[in-house]
């Protein structure tokens, strides 16, 4: 588990994560580019891992879900019904000495959280966050100075154009969230499916944010990996408080079982009046103790019937359901539990990574199903051919159903240690005692403990 909550760690993991190809910077050879990285060879597989556990969990294993991959860039008129347009913005405060641009809200948090305590300010007015700022005297964190300009509104949506010549280009965005495309393909999953309510649909894909604050490695980022679900119910057949509660049940239960997090590096975080969205009745945040502090990880909301209203308005298409016992129509509402990809990627890195002192080793204790690798298949020396052999047949029939690593560099001993800093949870060890018997050694990545097994029961082990 995660042995601490300081800026330490995070420098450590993020040195880790860059070292054995979890996560590099975007762009490095030209200087980099802020808030963007790529995902390494290990770093895609555990990315991967976790959304293919998602999407297993909340998909494939329940009779009333279905999935969905929708466009990255939709309609314009999507993001206008939505009101992404005219509303999806930040609080946006620049420096006039230095010029550094942060979010009004993020200034005032981090202000108050370097001394020691918290202040929720999220959905504020742009004067009452002016006022706080004056009032505390809040100076720039880059330059030091309090000089600021009025907070004002900075709109999230990255823009582009369509079109093959300039004449007919047109305004497009991409999209600042995948649950749009769920809303606008309603109406054809309705008819091309046998769904009835209540069921959700679900996805994950890429959605883009043109952040203002930037940093906190992959916690924040203007590409990033979303898992949204939007479950549909009739208000009059079904009581939204008991499916709302069953929503935040799952979603507790996959982090803490599923991904093995912590019960106390997790909390609940209910929305007042001033910072939920005027048409959801109740949201709620499930955040995680990052080293930066406590932070939204997983958003649940009550949205009510407003995204397929306004999609109906400026569509004029009908997108009511017809209750077939009744002949009543009627337009669904939705509850929407809805996560960062990556930042349950970096939760869970920052989870499992541990400083085991007594044995002078980094471990990342990830859990077995997510990990990069399920094994790591050694020869106990190279350069025997025979043990290079037995270890490579044993590698292809285990990796026919596992991610498995094949590593014959160096001394045993750095193989181990090498397998743990990247949280492979078992290694297996062909040496002369295999050729005699058809035994391998399995070191366990935790407890460092190794037994024999016979190479037949390797994968029921694993």
């Amino acid at each position: 588990m995660n042995q601490n909550t300081s800026s330490d760690t995070m420098n450590a993991l993020v040195s880790l994560t860059k070292r054995r190809g979890f996560v590099y910077p975007s762009s490095e050879i030209y200087g980099g580019l802020a808030n963007a990285y790529e995902y390494g060879p290990l770093g895609v597989e555990l990315k991967r891992n976790i959304m293919n556990l998602w999407w297993k969990r909340f998909i494939q294993q329940r009779a009333d879900m279905v999935g969905l991959d929708s466009s990255i860039i939709l309609h314009p008129k999507t993001w206008e019904a939505s009101g992404h347009v005219g509303g999806f913005s930040d609080p946006l405060i620049d420096c006039k000495q230095c010029h550094h641009r942060k979010r009004a809200d993020h200034l005032i948090e981090e202000h108050f959280a370097a001394k020691g305590e918290e202040k929720q300010v999220e959905g504020l007015a742009n004067e009452e966050l002016d006022q706080i700022i004056k009032d505390a005297k809040i100076p720039c964190p880059y330059c030091g100075a309090f000089d600021w300009t009025n907070v004002r509104q900075f709109n999230l949506l990255f823009e582009t154009s369509i079109g093959i010549v300039p004449e007919s280009e047109s305004k497009a965005y991409l999209r600042g969230e995948t649950a749009q495309g769920i809303f606008v393909t309603f109406k054809n999953i309705l008819d091309s499916t046998r769904v009835k309510l209540p069921f959700g649909v679900g996805q994950t894909g890429k959605s883009f944010r043109n952040e203002i604050t930037l940093g906190n490695f992959v916690f924040r980022t203007m590409e990033f990996e979303q898992a949204e679900i939007e479950y549909f119910f009739d208000p009059e057949q079904t009581d939204w408080v008991p499916l709302f509660a069953d929503w935040q049940d799952k979603m507790w239960q996959f982090v803490t079982g599923d991904l093995g997090i912590a019960t106390d590096h997790l909390r609940w975080r209910e929305h007042p009046d001033e910072e939920r969205s005027f048409y959801s009745k109740r949201t709620v945040d499930l955040e995680y103790q990052y080293p930066f502090g406590y932070k939204e990880l997983w958003g649940l909301a009550y949205r009510t019937d407003y995204d397929l209203k306004q999609h109906m308005e400026y569509s004029g298409q009908d997108l009511r359901v017809v209750d077939s016992s009744t002949g009543r129509k009627f337009v669904p509402h939705v509850i929407e539990p809805a996560v960062g990809i990556n930042r349950l990627f970096l939760m869970v890195l920052l989870e499992a990574y541990t400083q085991d002192e007594a044995n002078q080793r980094i471990v990342l204790k990830l859990p077995k199903q997510i990990a990069p690798y399920r094994a790591a298949v050694f020869p106990l020396l190279k350069n025997k051919p025979e043990l290079v052999a037995k270890a490579k047949e044993i590698f292809e029939q285990l990796s026919q159903d596992f991610p498995v690593a094949w590593d014959d560099r160096g001394n045993i001993g750095k193989r181990y240690l090498s397998q743990d800093e990247i949280g492979t949870p078992t290694c297996i060890t062909v040496d002369f005692q295999t050729l005699e018997d058809g035994t391998v050694t399995l070191r366990d990545r935790d407890s460092m403990q190794q037994t024999r097994v016979a190479v037949e029961d390797i994968a029921a082990q694993l």
